[in-house]
């Protein structure tokens, strides 16, 4: 099973807020609560940067990133990968569209899963 196939298996049993994490030039982690997420369509993971500051930072200085999110019956599941800040195009466009209007809706971090794991264990 691939990581979009299985991450889209959890994903659909996703409850609460999600953990996105981030980490500065020195290696000083950042993780903040998140609420306006999707999963796309090839399997990456979009956050909408609302109020984002020092995580906004982090990502364009080439930080690597975690999403860790539980899914029902509380199985925590942790992606990770790079992350891209996408302010313009299609994927933004359509997430900001999703987004109420109230929020800032600055830009997306687009995730690309590249490792996933559950708890403990590593699923790809």
């Amino acid at each position: 099973m691939s990581i979009p196939e299985m991450l889209r298996e959890a994903w659909g049993l996703r409850a609460g807020p999600a953990v996105f994490t981030t980490v500065d030039r020195a290696g000083n982690p950042n993780s903040v609560y998140v609420l306006s997420i999707k999963l796309l369509d090839d399997g990456r993971i979009a956050v909408m940067d609302n109020y984002f500051h020092k995580t906004r930072e982090n990502i364009k200085n080439g930080s690597r990133g975690s999403f860790l999110f539980l899914a029902r019956p509380r199985v925590p599941y942790q992606a990770k990968g790079p992350i891209e800040y996408v302010d313009s195009g299609p994927v933004f466009e359509a997430f900001k569209a999703e987004i109420d209007p109230k929020f800032p809706r600055l830009a997306a971090a687009v995730l690309t899963v590249e490792e996933l794991y559950s708890g403990e264990k590593r699923l790809a």
